[in-house]
């Protein structure tokens, strides 16, 4: 019951947060249109698409997260969210968050993995359903399809715009 709590903190912890990035996309300061600006200053192409994706993408994970439900599956989607964050607004600005660093990124990509690894816990979906999608073969899983949804992301959809004084 104790690892079953503890389980269920971690996963309303981490999805959660991930649900209010996704709705401050949505509805924060600037709105989506903001959120449509500020990835096409990252270099996102198109960035409405992106905007809108990433928003979707950060509601949907956090909430099967959340609720234990698909862990394994949510978990993927953290760990290319967090990949994508890490290699575009992130890069080149240190380890630490509160130098615009990847500190973030990677504390929430590791603790979706271990997630995957160790499961949601008796008080979630998965458990309601009998879905038993965790284990190590799903952390490495999860690492591994995230990375790679992130890397044909990036591949295919960023191209950032040289900055002054750079070669372009």
């Amino acid at each position: 019951m104790d690892l079953d709590l503890g389980m269920l903190l971690l996963r309303l912890a981490l999805g959660l947060t991930l649900v209010i990035h996704g709705w401050n996309k949505v509805a924060g300061a600037g709105g989506i249109a903001g959120t449509t600006r500020w990835f096409e200053g990252l270099g996102l192409r198109p960035a409405w698409l992106h905007a809108r994706l990433a928003a979707a993408t950060e509601l949907g994970a956090g909430m099967l997260v959340a609720l234990g439900l698909l862990s394994g599956l949510g978990a993927t989607a953290f760990v290319g969210l967090m990949a994508v964050a890490a290699l575009t607004d992130h890069r080149g600005k240190g380890y630490f968050v509160f130098k615009g660093g990847n500190e973030y990124t990677v504390f929430i990509a590791a603790t979706a993995v271990a997630l995957a690894a160790i499961g949601p816990g008796a008080w979630s979906l998965d458990r309601v359903l009998s879905l038993r999608l965790y284990g190590v073969g799903w952390a490495v899983g999860a690492f591994l399809g995230g990375c790679a949804a992130a890397a044909l992301l990036l591949t295919s959809s960023y191209r950032p715009r040289p900055k002054p004084g750079e070669a372009g």
